[in-house]
């Protein structure tokens, strides 16, 4: 499992590029970037290579933000990847709460996952372990 932070972030002009300037600032690389939003704010989820100076940069410069474990599984980059990822993940009838993909080559994708209970997420992992599938350690994402 990986760190995702995600920061609570106010639906105004700039405020996206405030946050991503203070992060580049800090010398963090974001891997993957991913916004909900609603009518008054947004949720920004980023992967990053070091999510606890990002943590408390970020902490340090007023912005809400929280650390969130979830699964990144490495899936070969083509059309069916993630419905193979979810073949394996059927018998297990987990809650995957949220999921969203990046790139980090042209070969495959990472597929993040946010299963509700960090048991059944560790549970998932060995399954897909044994499946075939590679699932990233926070030193692979760096």
């Amino acid at each position: 499992m990986i760190d995702q932070i995600t920061v609570f972030l106010e639906n105004a002009e700039g405020h996206l590029k405030a946050l991503a300037r203070t992060i580049s600032d800090a010398g963090v690389d974001m891997k993957a970037l991913t916004i909900a939003d609603t009518a008054d704010y947004g949720l920004v989820r980023i992967i990053c290579d070091n999510p606890d100076h990002a943590y408390q940069v970020l902490s340090d410069a007023n912005y809400r933000v929280i650390k969130t474990k979830v699964s990144a599984i490495e899936v070969p980059n083509r059309p069916g990847g993630l419905a193979d990822l979810l073949d394996v993940l059927d018998s297990l009838n987990l809650n995957i709460e949220y999921g969203y993909c990046f790139g980090l080559n042209g070969d495959t994708a990472i597929d993040v996952l946010k299963i509700h209970d960090v048991g059944e997420a560790v549970r998932a992992t060995k399954v897909l372990s044994d499946a075939g599938f590679r699932v990233l350690t926070q030193d692979e994402i760096a």
